[in-house]
């Protein structure tokens, strides 16, 4: 069975970008995103754009969901917990692009920022973090953690193909 889609009349840009192979999804003419302009949002956990990265990221498109969710990230309020819960996002989706460059060292370099920024959270209440997520902090912390102890191997070699490599899924309960 295929992972679950939050957005299954959304389509999936054509190809999971990684850097240096194949076009800059943005700045090429022959990019995925090329000449799309930004949407408007608001920094919530309820926007679409929210759920969108959550979209990517369970499929493989880590570049893209970085890039859904570092737009939440600018517009959020600087020194907030959602500013600190979204760059723990943006640092787990860095981590699954760094996995399928084959760059391990950097890989768990951002796991580990990941987990602990997720980590830091744990210590006050958050509950509309753990909902939005399907799981709590805690256990998101520890599965960005555990890719430092344990990487995920590869399995699709295809260029641009999408490639979950966590085992985990966000936003399902």
């Amino acid at each position: 069975m295929g992972r679950p889609r939050l957005f299954p009349d959304r389509s999936f840009p054509s190809y999971a970008y990684l850097p240096g192979k194949g076009p800059h999804p943005v700045r090429d003419p022959g990019g995925h995103s090329y000449g799309v302009q930004p949407v408007l949002v608001n920094a919530s956990l309820d926007s679409e754009e929210f759920a969108w990265g959550q979209d990517l990221f369970n499929h493989g498109y880590y570049w893209e969901a970085h890039e859904a969710w570092e737009g939440l990230w600018q517009i959020a309020n600087r020194g907030s917990p959602l500013r600190a819960f979204l760059k723990g996002l943006i640092l787990l989706s860095a981590t699954g692009v760094k996995i399928r460059e084959g760059k391990q060292m950097p890989a768990m370099r951002h796991a580990g920022r990941a987990g602990a920024l997720l980590r830091d959270l744990t210590t006050a209440p958050h509950d509309h973090f753990s909902s939005a997520l399907g799981m709590s902090l805690g256990m998101l912390a520890d599965l960005a953690e555990g890719t430092v102890e344990a990487m995920p191997s590869l399995v699709i070699t295809v260029q641009g193909q999408p490639e979950p490599v966590f085992d985990f899924v966000l936003g399902q309960s």
